[in-house]
C-alpha cells in the first residue's frame, strides 16, 4: 500500500495543566512494565461528511481530549513519575493510495498495517518518549484510519479505550457523555520509589529470542463459539463458559498442536477494574494481573478450558492490596519470565480486547467499521478482539506464529471447523 506522509506536528493540550498536577504518579504495578508501546487501529467509513472536515475535527478535538487525559502529554520523569508538561503528543497527518475495504477484505499483514500507526511497535523497550501518539490516515475511499500507540508504562489498552471514547465524545460535542478518566490508581497501589529500577534486558519476556513470525487473522462466528460453549457446558462442571474462555481454551490447544508442544504455558491478563475497591471503568492506568494456566503432555481443549477457568478462579487481587503487595505483583509479572527462560515449555500470550468501549468511539460519522491490532514480532502471541459485528457476539482473533507453526495451524482440520481466515 502506498503512503504519503503529509505532516507531523506535536499537539498539545488546549488548556495548560494546573500547576498542582504537574507530577504524576505512577503506581507500583505500572512499574513493573517496561516501556514498549501498544498499536491500536479504528477504522471509519464515510458518506456524510467531506474528509478534510473530519481530519479538522480530529485534530481540534485532539488537543481538548489531552485536557482530561493531560499525564498522556507529558514526558517520564524519572521510573515513578510523568511530568506532565504539556509538551504533546506527535501527531501524524498521512494519505494512503488505497481503500479500507482493500485492508479490511485482504488477510492484513503486518507491513501494510504498521504504516498506519505514528512508529512501529515491535514489542521491544523503545527509546521515544510520547507516551501516546496519533496517525490519521485518509483513504481514496473517503473514510479515515486512526493510528495510536500508548506507552504502555504509562496505561493499558482499556485505559487507550476510554480515552478514544472520550476524545470522540469531545469531537461531537456530547458534553453529557463526557467521562472523565479517574486517576486513583498511584493511590490504591502506592509506588515504591525505586529510581533504580530497570527492567531486566536478558529477560525473554522483554527481549525474546529471535524468530521468524507471521500474523494472520481468524474469525470465530457467534454460533461456532455456542458450539464451543455448548461443549464445555456439556462435559465439564464449568457453568456459563465465557465467550473468551472459550476462544482461549481452544486456541491455546490448537496453537500448541501447530507447535508440537510437550508442555505449554497459557498467559492472561485479567482487568482489576471493579474487583478492586475504588477501581472502576474510569480508572487510568495499567490495571490488570497474569493469570497463568500449565498443561504437561497431551491434553483436550475441554481439559485446557478446566485449567484456564481454575486459574482465573485463583487470582487473588486481594494480595495487591496487603502490605505485600508490591512484592505480589512483582511476583506476577516476573512468573511469565520464569516460565519463558525454561525453553522446554512453548508460553503462549493471550490477550483480550473483547468488550473494550472502542467499538463506541463515534466521532460525528458513526461507529468504527473495524478495529485492529499492528505488527507484533513476538511469536505465539493472539490478540481477540470483539468481530465488526460486536452485537451478535463474533470473535475476531489475531494470531502471531513462526511461518511452520502457522501452516500447519491453517491445516488442522479441528481448527478449520469452528473457525476461517479472515480473508475471503
Amino acid at each position: 500500500m502506498k503512503m504519503e506522509i503529509v505532516c507531523k506536528e506535536a499537539i498539545r493540550p488546549s488548556i495548560p495543566t494546573p500547576t498542582h498536577l504537574r507530577d504524576f504518579k505512577l503506581s507500583f504495578i505500572d512499574e513493573r512494565i517496561p516501556t514498549v508501546y501498544s498499536p491500536l487501529i479504528i477504522y471509519y467509513k464515510n458518506e456524510n461528511m467531506k474528509q478534510h472536515e473530519m481530519v479538522g475535527r480530529l485534530k481540534s478535538s485532539l488537543s481538548d481530549a489531552l485536557v482530561e487525559f493531560y499525564p498522556l502529554a507529558g514526558r517520564m520523569k524519572g521510573q515513578i513519575f510523568v511530568d506532565c508538561n504539556d509538551d504533546g503528543i506527535l501527531y501524524v497527518q498521512a494519505q494512503a493510495h488505497a481503500g479500507i475495504s482493500d485492508i479490511i477484505k485482504s488477510s492484513p499483514e503486518s507491513g501494510v498495517l504498521d504504516k498506519l500507526i505514528p512508529f512501529p511497535t515491535t514489542g521491544f523497550l523503545s527509546t521515544i518518549q510520547e507516551p501516546l501518539a496519533v496517525q490519521i490516515t485518509s483513504f481514496a475511499c473517503g473514510g479515515i484510519a486512526i493510528g495510536m500507540c500508548i506507552s504502555h508504562r504509562i496505561a493499558d489498552h482499556y485505559s487507550l479505550s476510554s480515552f478514544t471514547k472520550c476524545w470522540a465524545a469531545i469531537a461531537r460535542r456530547e458534553h453529557s457523555e463526557l467521562i472523565s478518566p479517574i486517576f486513583n490508581s498511584a493511590a490504591v497501589f502506592p509506588p515504591r520509589n525505586t529510581p533504580d529500577f530497570r527492567p531486566n534486558l536478558k529477560s525473554p519476556s522483554v527481549h525474546p529470542l529471535a524468530a521468524e513470525v507471521i500474523m494472520k487473522t481468524f474469525l470465530f462466528t457467534p454460533s461456532a463459539i455456542n458450539a464451543l460453549k455448548l461443549e464445555i457446558t456439556n462435559t465439564t462442571s464449568i457453568a456459563n463458559p465465557s465467550r473468551v474462555e472459550a476462544v482461549t481454551a481452544f486456541l491455546w490447544s490448537r496453537c500448541a498442536a501447530a507447535c508440537g508442544s510437550d508442555a505449554s504455558v497459557a498467559c492472561h491478563p485479567v482487568n482489576i477494574r471493579g474487583k478492586v475497591p475504588s477501581l472502576t471503568e474510569n480508572s487510568f492506568g495499567n490495571l490488570f494481573q497474569m493469570v497463568f494456566a500449565e498443561s504437561c503432555g497431551e491434553a483436550s481443549w475441554i481439559e485446557l478450558a478446566e485449567k484456564l477457568r481454575s486459574a482465573f478462579g485463583a487470582l487473588d487481587v486481594a494480595r495487591l492490596l496487603g502490605e505485600r503487595g508490591f512484592e505480589a505483583a512483582k511476583e506476577n509479572f516476573m512468573e511469565i519470565s520464569k516460565h519463558l527462560a525454561r525453553g522446554n515449555v512453548d508460553v503462549f500470550r493471550f490477550s483480550s480486547m473483547c468488550r473494550f468501549p472502542v467499538y463506541e468511539a463515534d466521532f460525528g460519522w458513526g461507529k468504527p467499521v473495524w478495529v485492529s491490532y499492528a505488527g507484533v514480532q513476538n511469536k505465539n502471541c493472539v490478540f481477540l478482539f470483539d468481530s465488526v459485528d460486536m452485537e451478535r457476539g463474533g470473535v475476531e482473533a489475531w494470531v502471531v506464529m513462526t511461518p511452520q507453526a502457522m501452516e500447519r495451524l491453517q491445516g488442522d482440520l479441528h481448527f478449520l471447523h469452528f473457525t476461517s481466515a479472515f480473508a475471503s
